[in-house]
């Protein structure tokens, strides 16, 4: 009697994995569904940046810039309020024009996606977020700085007006500007930053910030290097570089 019995409850066994197989099967198809469904939707989504032409990474660059910028906005901000310092403020001016910009710009032509070219890129950028306003009053220095650094952000200003949504990070070719500041050297928004960035530092003389900006602002001409050598795969750039000889400081480089 006992192998009758065993029989059957193999078969009931069975008989209750075969009940229960479609609906094992209905679930597994469910999720797969479930799955492929999201996966268009966030395909959709990256598509969608691209037909805005943004590429996933550019989203996460401006996230990375702007929180660099809000940090950088707050300490100043707070130093201004305590010490009465100006200077920093200027330099924050300067800094809020490239978070505007980038994310307004244009698609770009050509991209230099290079490592070497991201890492100048990014030391560059994230030199300026990092310095230090001096925790004591503001005095007659301050003022003479901060008119020095208000020609260095009016410079970067008129330059940032003539290149408008052409403006980015990472070297590319977004278009050839060669009119207003332009005309006198090929990268004049860099040397709005230099003059600010040495009207910080002047103002605010600690080791600290001469080191950061100082590595900052090598980054920036490595990476003017860089820009030009995307650019000068345009024949109309490769004109405008015999027409305008210095790429950064008259008479300099």
């Amino acid at each position: 009697m006992a192998q009758p019995v065993m029989q059957g409850a193999s078969a009931a066994r069975a008989g209750f994995v075969a009940d229960l197989a479609p609906d094992a099967r209905l679930t597994a198809g469910g999720v797969m569904a479930h799955a492929a469904c999201h996966e268009r939707r966030v395909l959709a989504r990256v598509l969608s940046l691209r037909l805005l032409g943004w590429e996933p990474g550019d989203v996460l660059s401006r996230i990375v810039v702007g929180a660099l910028f809000l940090a950088l906005a707050v300490r100043i901000a707070d130093n201004a309020l305590l010490t009465g310092r100006v200077t920093g403020l200027l330099l924050v001016a300067s800094e809020g024009l490239v978070v505007v910009l980038m994310i307004v710009r244009r698609p770009t032509g050509e991209v230099d996606r290079r490592w070497d070219a991201r890492l100048v890129t990014m030391l560059s950028m994230v030199g300026p977020p990092l310095v230090r306003p001096l925790p004591t009053l503001a005095g007659g220095e301050d003022v003479v700085t901060a008119l020095f650094s208000a020609a260095g952000l009016l410079l970067v200003v008129v330059s940032k007006m003539a290149l408008g949504r052409s403006f980015g990070l990472v070297p590319a070719n977004r278009g050839v500007v060669c009119s207003g500041p332009y005309r006198l050297v090929r990268h004049p928004i860099y040397l709005g930053y230099l003059v600010t960035h040495v009207a910080f530092v002047i103002a605010n003389p600690l080791a600290w910030n001469l080191c950061v900006l100082a590595a900052a602002d090598t980054a920036l001409l490595v990476r003017a290097f860089y820009e030009e050598r995307t650019l000068e795969r345009d024949r109309a750039y490769v004109a405008y570089e015999a027409r305008v000889r210095w790429r950064v400081v008259p008479g300099v480089l």
